[in-house]
C-alpha cells in the first residue's frame, strides 16, 4: 500500500508540473476566473470565450457590481484577473490597501461623462444646481477634472490628486453629491447633474453618445485594463487572453457595439 501511495504522489507531482493534478481551481492554467463590471467589460469577455476555448482555455466571467471586489479577489487568490478598472485606479487602491496588482495590458477606454434628466444643455444649470459624482478618489478627480474642462469650475494648480477642496472657482456655486459610482444612475432624476462612469450609464440604458451633456475627449487616459497579481502576467493562459482581447475581431465588436461610447485602447 505505501508504495502505491508513493507511485500516485510521484505520479501525481509529474502531472502537476505540466497540466495541474487537481483539475478546474483558480490557478489552472487551462481555467480561468476573471471578475468584471457587468457592461461592458463582461460583454467583451464573453465575446472572446469561444475563440479563446480555442486555444485551450476555459473563461469563467465573475460578474461583480463593485469596485473593490473584484481586486481583492484576485489580490487573494479567489480570481486570476480582472477587468474593469483603469491604471491609475489600480496603482490607488495598491497604494491605499498594500496590494501588489499590475496590468497585462489595455483593452478600451469608457469616457466618463455628464447626464442630466432636467436640463438639456450645460448653460441651463441654474445658480446652486445640484451635481452628483463617483465618491472613489480617481473618478472623483475624472469628475472634477471634466467639469473643469467644461468651464462649470476651476480647479487649483496644486499637485496630487483633484478633490472637492481644490475648487478654486464655482460661479454658478454647484452643490456637490460624492457616491458610490454604481448608484448615480439612481439618482438621476434628484439631481441637476450626474457624472457616471460609462459602463453604468450602458447598464441603465443611458447611450453616452446621445444622453450626456458632455463627454471626456477619445484621448482619455484612463484606458482599462486587464489586471492580474503582479508576478503572473507571463502564464500562457492570461497571454491567451490578453491576445484575443487585443484582437483585431475585439477591436471591431467594440467599434460595433458601442458605437463610440466605448473605445478600443489597443
Amino acid at each position: 500500500m505505501v508504495k502505491r501511495w508513493a507511485f500516485f504522489a510521484v505520479a501525481c507531482a509529474l502531472i502537476t508540473a505540466v497540466t495541474g493534478c487537481g483539475g478546474g481551481g483558480v490557478g489552472d492554467e487551462q481555467t480561468l476566473k476573471v471578475g468584471a463590471s457587468q457592461v461592458p467589460h463582461s460583454e467583451i469577455l464573453n465575446h472572446v470565450k469561444p475563440r479563446l476555448e480555442k486555444e485551450g482555455v476555459k473563461l469563467e466571467v465573475k460578474v461583480l457590481q463593485d469596485y473593490v471586489t473584484p481586486n481583492k479577489a484576485v489580490q487573494e487568490g479567489q480570481l486570476d484577473a480582472n477587468f474593469f478598472q483603469h491604471i491609475p485606479w489600480m496603482k490607488t487602491t495598491n497604494k491605499e490597501r498594500g496590494w501588489d496588482l499590475a496590468s497585462v495590458g489595455k483593452v478600451h477606454i469608457e469616457p466618463i461623462g455628464a447626464y442630466s434628466s432636467k436640463v438639456k444643455k450645460k448653460s441651463q444649470l441654474k445658480d446652486g444646481a445640484t451635481v452628483a459624482m463617483p465618491n472613489d478618489p480617481t473618478n472623483g478627480e475624472r469628475a472634477l477634472l471634466l467639469l473643469d474642462k467644461e468651464g462649470l469650475i476651476k480647479l487649483d494648480e496644486k499637485d496630487g490628486v483633484k478633490t472637492l477642496k481644490n475648487i478654486k472657482s464655482n460661479p454658478k456655486n454647484l452643490k456637490f453629491k460624492a457616491l458610490e459610482a454604481a448608484t448615480l444612475p439612481r439618482v438621476l432624476d434628484q439631481v441637476d447633474l450626474a457624472v457616471i462612469n460609462t459602463n453604468y450609464a450602458l447598464q441603465a440604458k443611458l447611450n453616452p453618445k446621445k444622453d450626456a451633456l458632455f463627454l471626456e475627449g477619445a484621448d482619455s487616459p484612463y484606458a482599462n485594463v486587464l489586471a492580474v497579481k503582479k508576478g503572473n502576467e507571463n502564464k500562457p493562459a492570461i497571454k491567451k487572453l490578453i491576445k484575443v482581447l487585443q484582437s483585431d475581431d475585439t477591436k471591431k465588436f467594440i467599434e460595433e457595439k458601442y458605437k463610440g461610447s466605448v473605445q478600443p485602447a489597443f
